[in-house]
């Protein structure tokens, strides 16, 4: 008989698995190991699925790959030599667009990366009426080109062909139109002149001055800048160059015979003391025929008497 505990009831057997090659027996853990290997291993339909979303996936990151490509090769190589989609010119009245476009050397097929701005900008500044030229790109194919026109803030008369023509200078001291008449956008107060006539300039052979006599034109634009009406109140400025070096003025006013001997350092200041003089000694306008102010103390010399 079998021992109580771990043998097997009688009629009842144990058959160990069978080996599915062959025939041949294997062990009952092994079975399960089997089993699980054979449910984690996909048939050949799952294969396929899993095949073609890895190339799908693929086609879609090459197509955005070249898309991205095609992009940047539009943007960086092929637009920026292809011809301007903008180009915007602001000018002034007598250099228009087309003007502007011709000394600037610039065609209507010109591109983004055949522009140098410096290069425009030196060939325009070169135009006496221009004062400033800006030239701006925006990439990858849009230009921008901004005249700043010179501004006068004084005038001379020189004689030119037989005859006397208006000369106008701007706050640089720099002549920049001979003759004619000055657009809107070149003459103070929008149109109105009320430029002060400077007399006595030393102008050489190509119109330009020494040095010495720029500061003059600046100190005018200043004044204009403050009080535009003390300027108005001068009707001509008269330069006085002094036998040795340097120079002083004579002033002209508009409303007063009496003529003003000034410093050259001109001010908003010295022209207000100068109109309230003018008015203290208006009713003796007849006597005096010069006040000097180049001294701390103001002097005024009278008229010559006529003997007759």
């Amino acid at each position: 008989m079998p021992e109580s505990g771990g043998a097997p009831m009688s009629g009842e057997f144990i058959y160990p698995a069978a080996s599915p090659v062959k025939g041949e027996l294997i062990p009952e853990d092994d079975v399960l190991e089997i089993s699980l290997q054979e449910e984690a291993e996909p048939g050949p339909g799952g294969n396929q699925r899993a095949a073609g979303l890895e190339k799908g996936i693929k086609v879609i990151i090459i197509a955005a790959a070249s898309v991205l490509v095609l992009e940047f090769l539009w943007i960086f190589a092929i637009s920026p030599c292809m011809p301007l989609s903008r180009l915007e010119v602001t000018g002034f009245p007598g250099l228009g667009r087309e003007e502007t476009l011709r000394l600037a050397g610039i065609g209507e097929r010109a591109s983004y990366i055949s522009i140098n701005p410096r290069s425009v900008e030196k060939k325009l500044e070169s135009v006496r009426e221009v004062e400033s030229v800006r030239v701006t790109k925006r990439f990858p194919n849009s230009v921008t080109i901004l005249l700043v026109p010179r501004v006068a803030v004084a005038m001379a008369f020189d004689r030119i062909g037989g005859r006397q023509t208006p000369l106008y200078f701007d706050r640089h001291g720099i002549l920049f139109k001979a003759g004619g008449s000055l657009s809107p956008t070149q003459s103070p107060q929008g149109g109105h002149t009320g430029l002060p006539v400077i007399s006595g300039l030393p102008l050489g052979e190509d119109k330009t001055l020494p040095a010495i006599y720029l500061s003059l034109f600046a100190s005018l634009d200043k004044i204009r800048a403050a009080e535009p009406r003390l300027l108005e109140a001068i009707s001509e400025i008269r330069v006085n160059r002094k036998p040795f070096d340097g120079f002083d003025l004579v002033l002209y006013p508009v409303h007063s015979s009496i003529r003003v001997r000034l410093e050259p350092g001109l001010s908003e200041e010295t022209l207000r003391y100068v109109m309230l003089m003018l008015d203290v000694f208006a009713e003796r306008e007849r006597e005096i025929e010069e006040i000097d102010f180049r001294t701390e103390t103001a002097s005024y010399r009278l008229k010559e008497v006529s003997s007759d």
